[in-house]
């Protein structure tokens, strides 16, 4: 995406996210970003569906964020890559493969809501992947809104170390007394008031007002106390009664951002443009270039064991990663993050994963939904290319003389389903090739077709999810499909240990088969794929036999349970088994093993586990009684409930079966007053009548 960078330039290179929960403001903190940047001459607004990162015509009608979307914008001499991420927690995934490959987060809070659900779930998937971040409590403007509180809340629900490097001046509408009306720079002491009339372009830089200037200084010492802690040199500026020279403390306060000690927050409003900009010079200040951080690292993929490692620079061989591919009409588009080396159009890669050689004929330069040719790309910058045959999102690409293997990206399971009918046997055979095509960009999207009935069932992470997908059927492929009401994915587990022996003597077309096998099952905790062992010293228990009996029970397993459902938290392991010359073959193994796993479920006897989603209601707080009410009749759990500004928040733990249309009833329930988010907490024993109603269909 990024012009090319030589290596002289890459500390002026930037690769950064926006993200948080939902309606926090992402979108409108990209726009403003690209307003002031000049990369757009008119402000798109979210609700108008004018935005640049939202084009999808499913984001602009619901005014949401679906698809991480890539732009490229230079802000004071250096060149920023931003990806603007969703909120909701159905597309997770987007926001899981684009911190995957970003060096650093933006992460927005609602300064009235606080950190929600999906800001913990996104602050969580940052943690896992060390990317260092900036926080911007936005809507500094709103009844309600709170800054001080949002720090600490970053503090004691984040576990992290705010560092409040910019507080508000005042706080709410214009309409209320004391409203929000500019921003005061901690490090270089200065209030920072914004024009309006050119929507936060133009500010002015003055002296603190009276009224602010205890409050100033009590955060300016809070902050250079907080620097303290990383700096033996600021420690002693200090105890000398020295005042910090600006560029110490930013790049003690860099060097701590960089090392995950610390997050710098800032304040301000993206609606009014107040306070975006001190946020795109946070971003150059503190958040890292691709040299500033580790090599990447990864396997030599003709020896496992025997770690590789690639530094951003152009100088070392070629290796990038697949983080997403979109559907187009002339080919796949695959984006890929440079790590290293240097990537030029019209020549040949390799994936590693495939052991395939593939082409990458051309090279585009990614700007929302705009691309454009470029000859060459190189470590660091974040493009699009098309041409790849065999290559899927997660694969590496890397020189054809020195191989590496990346560590891929792991995605969530799919916790709703859906059925889909085509209309004839012709849509049958577009709807394959259209399910396919969305699987390809989307890996928490799956799609299973039964070749006999021609039914087909498609999973995801959500209801939304799944209503975008079959509009996107209806739509964007014009399929002629009927589509039955999403269904809950179920999990299977084990109550009891058993041991079973399974298979025994056959004869198919006059030819004998025997072989039995000894299998033990038991329950363990938290694996959500079943663990399959081999224990046994028997010296009939010949190695052809074992890799057999290994492979055919690993094939069971996968399969799922008695009904159909994946199994958890189960070991299966293999005692012995029983052989005879000339009769034993794969066929007789096969058998011995299917009879043996299903026995042994039958006697260890079935779980049926239901996806249990973590609620947060923020409601006034007459309707409190209302919503607990309604949660309880859903089965479910009231954890706790506490007060946010002028409202309560409920934490609930209710099963995802018994919460389809609870948008359209919370919003009933409570006037359109009342705003919920959800996630995936855990997987919990789903009640006996569920289970019934499987066992008798």
């Amino acid at each position: 995406m990024a012009k090319n960078q030589p290596a002289s330039t890459l500390e002026k290179l930037r690769n950064i996210g926006v993200i948080a929960h939902i309606d926090a403001g992402k979108t409108t903190v990209t726009e403003k970003m690209l307003y002031y940047s000049q990369f757009v001459h008119k402000v798109g607004m979210v609700d108008a569906g004018t935005t640049v990162t939202d084009y999808d015509p499913e984001e602009r009608e619901r005014g949401i964020t679906i698809n991480a979307a890539c732009v490229t914008f230079d802000w004071n001499g250096y060149v920023i890559n931003l990806i603007d991420t969703p909120g909701h927690v159905d597309f997770t995934a987007e926001v899981e493969r684009s911190l995957r490959i970003l060096d650093g987060g933006v992460v927005v809070f609602s300064a009235r809501e606080g950190v929600e659900a999906q800001s913990e779930t996104v602050w969580r998937q940052a943690d896992k992947y060390h990317v260092p971040r900036i926080a911007f409590i936005n809507k500094m403007d709103r009844e309600g809104a709170d800054f001080y509180s949002v720090v600490d809340d970053i503090e004691s629900r984040l576990n992290a170390k705010p560092v409040v490097v910019a507080i508000p001046v005042g706080a709410g509408p214009p309409h209320l007394p004391g409203a929000f009306r500019g921003t005061i720079d901690l490090i270089e002491m200065k209030q920072l008031t914004f024009d309006s009339k050119s929507q936060g372009q133009e500010f002015t830089v003055e002296e603190i007002e009276e009224s602010m200037q205890e409050q100033a200084a009590l955060y300016r010492e809070k902050l250079l106390d907080d620097l303290t802690l990383f700096s033996d040199e600021m420690t002693e500026i200090l105890l000398s009664g020295e005042d910090p020279p600006v560029e110490l403390i930013r790049k003690v306060l860099r060097n701590a951002t960089l090392s995950d000690m610390c997050v710098p927050v800032f304040c301000g409003s993206a609606l009014d443009g107040v306070g975006v900009q001190p946020v795109m010079d946070g971003v150059c200040y503190y958040l890292p270039a691709p040299n500033d951080l580790p090599p990447i690292e990864g396997v030599d993929p003709n020896n496992p064991e025997k770690k590789e490692s690639r530094k951003s620079s152009e100088n070392e061989p070629f290796c990038a990663l697949i983080f997403k591919i979109e559907t187009h009409a002339h080919g796949d588009m695959f984006f890929l993050r440079v790590y290293s080396g240097k990537l030029n159009a019209n020549s040949r890669v390799y994936n590693p994963r495939e052991k395939q050689k593939e082409n990458v004929p051309q090279i585009w330069r990614i700007q929302a939904d705009h691309k454009s040719l470029v000859d060459s790309v190189s470590a660091g910058d974040i493009c699009g290319v098309i041409g790849l045959r065999f290559s899927v999102t997660g694969d590496t690409l890397c020189d054809v003389k020195n191989p590496i293997l990346l560590e891929s990206i792991t995605f969530p399971d799919t916790v709703v389903s859906m059925a889909i009918e085509p209309e004839s046997s012709e849509e049958h055979k577009k709807l394959k090739a259209a399910l396919e095509s969305m699987r390809r960009q989307d890996p928490t999207f799956q799609a299973s077709i039964n070749e006999e009935t021609g039914q087909t069932l498609v999973s995801g992470m959500g209801e939304l999810h799944l209503e975008i997908v079959k509009h996107r059927l209806l739509r964007d492929y014009k399929l002629n499909v009927r589509v039955r009401e999403p269904r809950v994915s179920y999990r299977e587990t084990i109550q009891n240990v058993a041991e079973v022996w399974g298979g025994g003597a056959r004869t198919l077309a006059g030819v004998k088969h025997f072989a039995e096998i000894n299998l033990k099952i038991e329950p363990i905790e938290d694996v959500n794929q079943p663990v399959v062992l081999l224990n046994t010293n028997d010296e009939e228990f010949l190695p052809e036999y074992q890799q057999i009996v290994l492979d055919a029970l690993q094939e069971e397993a996968q399969g799922g349970g008695l009904l159909g459902f994946p199994l958890i938290c189960a070991k299966l392991t293999i005692l012995g088994g029983r052989f005879v010359v000339n009769e034993t073959d794969e066929v007789a193994l096969r058998f011995a093993v299917a009879d043996a796993y299903h026995k042994a479920l039958e006697e260890a006897k079935i779980v049926l586990y239901e996806p249990i989603m973590r609620q947060e209601i923020q409601t006034p707080d007459e309707y409190v009684g209302d919503v607990v009410g309604d949660i309880n009749q859903r089965r479910g759990i009231v954890v706790q409930t506490h007060n946010r500004g002028q409202f309560t928040v409920v934490e609930a733990q209710t099963p995802l079966a018994n919460l389809f249309g609870y948008s359209s009833t919370l919003l009933s329930l409570t006037k359109g007053r009342a705003s919920c988010s959800m996630e995936l907490a855990k997987y919990g024993p789903a009640p006996d009548e569920v289970l019934r109603e499987f066992t008798l269909m």
